[in-house]
């Protein structure tokens, strides 16, 4: 069975420059959407994502004090990038028409540890909301 590259989380989109991650933090926008924060920056090629094909780069995290066993961390970082892997396939496109680039850090703020169906739609919301963002910022060059 082949699978598809718009249902893949790959090297490439996952954020792991810690360089970008305190861009993000630093210099970013942010909004909440419960139990998530999301930090944010985009533009046109400002921040050097290797690879053609890829126009997002996506962090997750959750908080050590909050979930004291990395388990429970890992777990919580596992279904949020899940979630991302099968829902991220709009703002991509969205993203390749404008041009763009997008660096996205979530945080999961919580205080439990969240289902599998919580996650999946909040990061749903999310997304949908970056791309309402990135629609109102950037008219279509069309």
């Amino acid at each position: 069975m082949i699978i598809t590259r718009q249902f893949t989380l790959g090297k490439q989109e996952r954020l792991k420059s810690r360089k970008l991650i305190e861009q993000v933090f630093n210099e970013g926008k942010g909004f909440s959407i419960f139990p998530f924060r999301v930090y944010y920056l985009s533009g046109h090629s400002t921040f050097g994502l290797q690879t053609a094909g890829f126009h997002a780069q996506i962090g997750v995290g959750a908080s050590s004090k909050t979930f004291k066993k990395s388990v429970e961390r890992n777990r919580i970082k596992r279904l949020m990038r899940e979630a991302c892997r099968l829902q991220k396939n709009n703002l991509n496109q969205l993203l390749q028409e404008r041009k763009l680039q997008l660096v996205l850090f979530v945080v999961y703020s919580g205080k439990e540890l969240p289902e599998y169906q919580l996650v999946y739609d909040k990061i749903g919301l999310i997304l949908q909301k970056l791309s309402n963002i990135i629609s109102e910022k950037s008219p279509s060059n069309t």
